[in-house]
């Protein structure tokens, strides 16, 4: 076989074990799934197979995830340059949310990437990870200034406290219209750019409910 037809039936080997995988560890959670299935899902008959592309489960999660975060990043880009210099917490937030979001729709339906994301997130070894290949992100550190420079006042406790809660609103939000999508039920919002305004909008308000001091966080 000449080598760019061998080279061509690689990659598309590895995108079918992507999917295959992507979507059975979505619905089922990454430790519930074996090899021999994403294999199988794939169409291959040798179940070694995706330990022969991928390594281990580790490097299989790794994967699908930077073959999302390309899009998502350039999107990022764009838009983090347009607001370069903003005080209005709105810019920030859009910079933050909307990149995903738009992501999601370009994949169309049904797919299973949010839901990935979420069982991931709920394990402590691959949760690694997904954080470390978005904090990676130079224009996610960019975003992340930038919503400190409009909140000069919140207390750096608080401020963690409301990351946390927006990490937990960006990872499940998308879940439920995801999840709503594949199975046909009636989604919140027409579209994934109205569901990025509606939780931008939440997030506005997370990001400038007022703040009760507390011991813990006059010591923080």
């Amino acid at each position: 076989m000449p080598a760019k037809a061998r080279t061509d039936r690689n990659a598309a080997t590895r995108e079918r074990i992507l999917d295959a995988a992507e979507r059975l560890f979505a619905e089922h959670g990454v430790h519930e799934v074996s090899n021999r299935q994403v294999a199988e899902a794939a169409g291959q008959g040798n179940t070694a197979v995706v330990g022969y592309h991928f390594g281990t489960k580790s490097d299989l999660v790794r994967a699908i995830v930077r073959r999302h975060t390309e899009d998502i990043e350039a999107t990022r880009e764009a838009m983090v340059a347009r607001v370069a210099g903003s005080d209005d917490l709105r810019d920030w937030l859009d910079c933050l949310v909307r990149p995903t979001f738009d992501h999601m729709a370009a994949l169309g339906t049904p797919s299973w990437y949010a839901r990935f994301g979420a069982q991931v997130m709920t394990d402590p070894a691959l949760r690694e990870i997904l954080v470390d290949e978005h904090l990676g992100s130079p224009f996610l550190v960019r975003i992340l200034d930038g919503l400190h420079a409009c909140l000069p006042s919140l207390p750096p406790a608080v401020f963690r406290e409301r990351g946390d809660v927006a990490r937990h609103l960006l990872v499940h939000v998308p879940v439920e219209r995801e999840r709503a999508l594949a199975e046909g039920t009636p989604t919140t919002r027409a579209t994934w750019a109205d569901t990025a305004t509606g939780l931008v909008d939440v997030l506005v308000g997370v990001w400038l409910a007022p703040v009760t001091p507390t011991t813990d966080q006059e010591h923080a």
